[in-house]
Parts: C-alpha cells; structure tokens; sequence
C-alpha cells in the first residue's frame, strides 16, 4: 500500500509540471501533426519520471516504469508500452533544461550572497575509458578525472553557484560540455560578462592576464588556491610557504561548499552513471531531468 505523503507529492509534482507547461514549457515540445494532443500528456510522463527520481529513488526507466505500473496503474491508466514511453520521454529532452532555469531562478532561498561565486564541475560517465564511446558522440568525448584516477567517456558538468554561508550554494547556471573541455574555456564562454562578481575556483582556473583584464573592465576577479612555480628557487618558496598555505586554505574553505553540491546531487539521483542512455537525447534527459528532480526540493 503506498502512503498518504507519498501521494501528496505525486500530486505536488504534476500541479507543478502543469503549471509550467502550461505558461513556459509546451512552447518547446509543441507537436505539428494529427497526434498533438496525445492520451497520455507530456505533464504525465513529466511527472512519473521526476517523482521516481525525486521520491522513490529509482534511477533507471525500466524501474520508474515497472513501479508505475505495479503501484499507480490507477493513476495513469493510459500508460503506453515500455518503448513508447522511452521513446516519448526522450523527446522532451530540451524541456528539462528550460524547466531547471525557471525554477532556479523563481525558487532563489533568502540568504545567497548575488555578488560571490563558486564554481566547479564533475564528470557524468557513459562507459569506462577502457572501452570505445559509442553513445551521443556529438556531444561526448574521452578525458581523465584527476579526483577519481580515471580515464572515461562522457561529458562535463559545470556549475556557477551563489554562494550561501552554511548552506550548500544556489546554482545560478547548469552548463554541459565535452568532457576533454577545459573549465577555464567553459568559464571564459559562458560566465566572463558578469559584472561586479567575485568567484571562487580550483587551479584550473588560473589564468593572471586574463583575470587581470576582467577585473579591470568588469570589476570581478577569480581567487583560487595559490599553484607552485617550477623551477622556483627552494628559499623562496620556504620564505613564501606560510602565507601561500593560509590563503591556499582559506580559498579552497570557502568554495567546498559547491563539492558539497554535487555530492548531494550524486547521493540523491546517481546522476554520475549514465552508462545505460542509448542516444544523445536520453543522455540530456539523464542529466537535466535528474537535476529537476534534485532541485524539486525548493519547490515540495
């Protein structure tokens, strides 16, 4: 017997879907042919994946829909077969994405500092680096993850969060790229228009004339820990060694918080294993939809 609450949240989550759908969300999934208005709605098929994920932790569709029909076959009597629903579902794919911008931006907690930054990123692996990558080539490639000592194919999750004191950081922005892309090229892309900004990265991001000439026409700078000359002689590094280890410290204290982040993430959807999507839009459905249900936590 399923519980009260867990219903509760069922219905928390397609009222929400509803509404987005219905004012920002059909705009991007709008259908041109005689089936535009299905049995079974996109809302539905929206929400079954987001409550899997978000209440009953199960990752994978095979489980979201076998749970679905053992447990709410009643809820959803004009559930469509297996493959119709995999195939329904990863059409959606640049829903999600529009759907975590709006209710990152609608559902900012009090608190979050607008003028201090945090950013990182993590790897999202389709198959080990042993094999060949087969899967969404377009937009996956091979690279190595210095944090788990591993080579893999798949793709980078980079993320721009305010920062939150005591709290895990608010996203601002959710960027994907080829794994092999450098952080720095992603950061220069995306996120060096921001005015009046302070941000907090690894040593990734060191890059002196660079971050010289955005704090000059931008009035925002980039503090990471302090990285070792080569070559530099040991008395000066002994002399500098005090001062480089507090601020090296202090820097990567403050921007851990966003380490935080994605291990929250990773502990409540398995986002980092996308070894079973099969296409380029099921890869963008694992990540974003996952997100969503993540961040439903603003929301329930």
């Amino acid at each position: 017997m399923i519980n009260q609450p867990i219903n509760t949240k069922l219905v928390k989550i397609y009222f929400f879907v509803c509404h987005n759908y219905e004012t920002l969300l059909q705009y991007q999934c709008q259908r041109f042919t005689n089936n535009d208005t299905p049995e079974f709605t996109d809302q539905e098929i929206m929400t079954i994946y987001l409550f899997c994920v978000y209440a009953e932790k199960r990752f994978s569709l095979k489980q979201m829909y076998e749970f679905i029909q053992n447990y709410y076959a009643d809820w959803f009597p004009k559930l469509p077969s297996y493959v119709a629903f995999c195939t329904r579902l990863n059409r959606l794919a640049d829903v999600f994405p529009m759907l975590l911008n709006a209710m990152l931006n609608e559902f900012a907690p009090a608190g979050i500092s607008t003028n201090t930054s945090l950013l990182d990123s993590m790897p999202i692996i389709t198959c080990s680096g042993k094999r060949q990558g087969k899967v969404a080539t377009d937009i996956t490639d091979k690279s190595f993850c210095a944090t788990k000592n591993l080579y893999y194919y798949g793709v980078k999750l980079h993320a721009l969060g305010f920062s939150s004191f005591g709290h895990l950081p608010h996203p601002e922005s959710i960027i994907i790229s080829k794994a092999s892309e450098n952080d720095l090229t992603i950061f220069k892309t995306y996120w060096s228009g921001i005015d009046n900004r302070t941000f907090y990265g690894d040593k990734i991001y060191i890059n002196k004339e660079f971050f010289e000439q955005l704090y000059k026409n931008k009035n925002s700078e980039m503090l990471t820990p302090i990285k070792a000359v080569k070559e530099q002689p040991n008395l000066i590094k002994q002399m500098d060694k005090a001062f480089n280890d507090l601020y090296s410290k202090a820097v990567s204290a403050i921007r851990q918080p966003i380490e935080s982040l994605f291990n929250w993430i990773i502990t409540k959807t398995d986002i980092q294993r996308a070894s079973k999507v099969r296409s380029t839009n099921g890869l963008k459905v694992h990540i974003f939809g996952k997100l969503v249900a993540a961040f439903l936590c603003l929301v329930i």
